[in-house]
């Protein structure tokens, strides 16, 4: 049986006017300087051949266009018709498009009115308030018609940034009447493309590397947890600390041997070593370590999960203290644990460019899955006979 023709049909013709509508060209049609409308929405039709293999359907497919532009008559969507002759049809005509005049009559169609005019109000509230969202608008309208009813509140934050551009302030103390403590926070992407349109002070910090330095807030301060593995360093009594970056900076320990861990309970057990320190629990914010000075003096050692991203994080740590080795993570250490193997649930697909000779080759055979799909070890499963045996071959 032959499959039915693919023909568009005037319920097709919604189908088209529908993609328009969700491209946003309808919506912002009005705030655009590039015309939308008239609109000329393509009718495919019969080959000539099909006018004769499928003389019926074809006869069938006219008329229902015929009736739809009946329909239309003297409205604003218009269907353009052209003249073929045929043996069998005779002199006839075929839908070759239809032609919608104006975003009033393409509204009406998907019925849309109501939500056109609820972003024409916005629109209109908003070059009023800041005429500078013009531009953004015009390019996001269905972002400003999902956000419709919180609109009035982001428009009041953004007067709240013109008037403390450079405030100082932590994030959660922006006072705005009415605004819940996390409303910025939770749209800190919306507030990031609004504030760089309409805060001139924004351009000046387009390098910063979070929200808050690029628009005048103080962030909070990074921090890091550490634990001293010589009681002679101890501090007043205390082993494990948690400080800001900048305090750790300035503290200049006595330790010669740091070690860092990819995760929290290996840094919580690491054993005692003479005049050694554990920082732990940083994951790939191992790059915070760039603001400590005093690790470039002292024997630094990575130990994190063996699997892509455990490599990956040690390529990062060597951007910024490239003295750092590993420990616990080559191919014997993986081979012997085999029964502790789960898997990633994705791996880190990049080249890294910092690891030496046999860390690479694990690295690569993680990657390329030799030993089975994401294969991991996580350095919690390791063998704690296997963290003494390393660090009694390490000279102190």
């Amino acid at each position: 049986m032959s499959q039915a023709p693919r023909w568009t049909t005037p319920e097709d013709i919604r189908a088209q006017l529908l993609r328009v509508w969700d491209s946003g060209r309808i919506l912002s049609s009005a705030l655009s300087e590039a015309p939308v409308f008239p609109l000329s929405l393509r009718v495919r039709g019969p080959e000539r051949a099909e006018l004769s293999a499928r003389f019926t359907e074809a006869r069938e497919w006219v008329r229902a266009w015929e009736a739809e532009s009946q329909t239309r008559r003297g409205s604003s969507l218009q269907v353009e018709w052209t003249e073929v002759r045929h043996r069998q049809l005779g002199e006839t005509r075929l839908p070759h498009r239809v032609v919608v005049s104006s975003r009033e009559s393409a509204l009406a169609l998907l019925r849309k009115t109501g939500e056109a005019q609820r972003y024409d109000d916005l629109v209109s509230t908003t070059l009023s308030r800041a005429p500078e969202l013009r531009e953004w608008m015009t390019r996001h309208p269905h972002v400003l018609l999902d956000r419709a009813e919180e609109w009035a509140q982001v428009l009041d934050v953004l007067d709240w940034f013109r008037a403390h551009p450079r405030s100082g302030r932590y994030l959660r103390q922006v006072n705005v009447p009415g605004m819940d403590s996390k409303f910025i926070e939770h749209r800190k992407g919306l507030f990031s493309a609004l504030l760089d349109r309409v805060l001139p002070s924004a351009r000046e910090g387009a390098e910063a590397p979070d929200f808050e330095s690029r628009f005048g807030l103080r962030a909070k301060p990074a921090r890091v947890r550490f634990r001293f593995l010589d009681p002679a360093l101890y501090l007043h009594g205390l082993s494990d600390l948690t400080v800001n970056v900048g305090e750790l900076a300035a503290l200049n320990p006595r330790a010669e041997q740091v070690f860092i861990t990819e995760n929290e309970v290996p840094g919580l057990v690491f054993p005692d070593v003479p005049r050694g320190l554990v920082i732990f629990g940083l994951g790939y914010s191992v790059e915070l370590l760039g603001a400590l000075p005093w690790l470039s003096r002292a024997r630094m050692y990575y130990w994190g999960d063996i699997d892509t991203h455990g490599f990956a994080i040690l390529d990062a740590l060597r951007a910024v203290h490239p003295h750092v080795r590993s420990m616990l993570m080559d191919h014997d250490v993986f081979q012997a644990h085999q029964a502790n193997w789960s898997q990633e649930d994705s791996q880190h697909l990049g080249a890294l460019t910092r690891l030496v000779a046999p860390e690479a080759s694990l690295f690569e055979d993680l990657q390329h899955q030799r030993f089975g799909a994401r294969l991991r070890l996580e350095q919690e499963h390791l063998g704690y006979r296997w963290v003494e045996n390393a660090l009694a071959h390490l000279s102190f």
